[in-house]
Formats: structure tokens, sequence, C-alpha cells
């Protein structure tokens, strides 16, 4: 009989695994609020494992584990950076207000790549356009997809 069609526990089936979710190479630098939001998502992996344990579950079993590895891998690589108040300089953390090329203001906060959200106005400090702001100042100009944009405030302060 051919064993091409039989379940063998290929690909995590059966196994209780399922593939690790990919980790960015780059630093993990968070915010306090990052710091709070892995925090948070490690003890939810917890609580679902052992929801899915005393289910007996291997499916949501095998969901929570890949989590929980994801979520302890992030905690133990997280450094905590509080920007510092009073900076002329763009920073890690800070809220970055730029004049666009059309006008619009907009504001950028740069954060950790898990609490990057860009409809909330928070970008990864990986980000190219992070990346482009860092060091810069008031009234410097940094590349956008849209053009060129100015910066027109720098705001230390934490995020409510």
């Amino acid at each position: 009989m051919s064993r091409a069609f039989t379940r063998d526990g290929q690909e995590g089936e059966g196994t209780g695994l399922l593939p690790d979710r990919p980790i960015s190479p780059h630093r993990n630098l968070v915010t306090r609020r990052g710091l709070g939001q892995i925090e948070a998502a490690l003890a939810a992996a917890r609580h679902d494992m052992a929801t899915a344990e005393r289910a007996g579950d291997r499916h949501a079993l095998a969901a929570a584990s890949r989590e929980l590895r994801y979520w302890a891998a992030r905690r133990a690589s997280a450094e905590l950076v509080v920007p510092v108040e009073g900076s002329d300089e763009v920073r890690f953390g800070m809220a970055v207000h730029l004049k666009m090329p059309d006008g619009r203001e907009v504001t950028w906060r740069i954060v950790g790549e898990d609490e990057a959200n860009a409809t909330e106005g928070r970008i990864g400090h990986a980000a190219p356009l992070a990346r482009s702001m860092f060091g810069k100042g008031i009234g410097d100009a940094v590349s956008t997809p849209a053009g060129a944009a100015e910066i027109t405030a720098i705001d230390a302060s934490p995020e409510g």
C-alpha cells in the first residue's frame, strides 16, 4: 500500500508542535508600554496553554505552546529604553511631528517592533522611516514615501 495518503505526523501533525514564529534579527528595544504588552501576551499564552492542557486539545495546545515560546523569547531579549525629556535629537520612544510635502501634519512614535501599529501612529525602530529620523532635530528634513518632510517637534513624554 502506498503511504502517500496516510497520516504519519508530517509537518507537525500529531507532534503537538508548530513551527516557531520568526523572531526579528534587530535588537528588541521596547518602551514601557511595549514591555507591558509583551508581559500581557506572555500571561495570555500561559493561560491558553493551561486551558488547552485541561481540555486535552492538542491543536490549541500546539498554538499556545508556539505563542509561549515566541513571547518568552521576546521577554527574555527585551531592552527597556526610556527617552530623555528635553532631548533635541530623535531617539527611540519619542514622538516625532512631521510636516509632510502636501502640508499635512503627522506624528509617528518610534517604538519596538512588537508594538508597532501604523494605524495608531507607532512605527518600529527598524522601519526605514524611523531609521531616517534617528539623530535628527527640529527643522531637519527626512525622506518619506511622499517626499521630504520637515521635523516640526519632538516629544519624549511617555505614551498614555
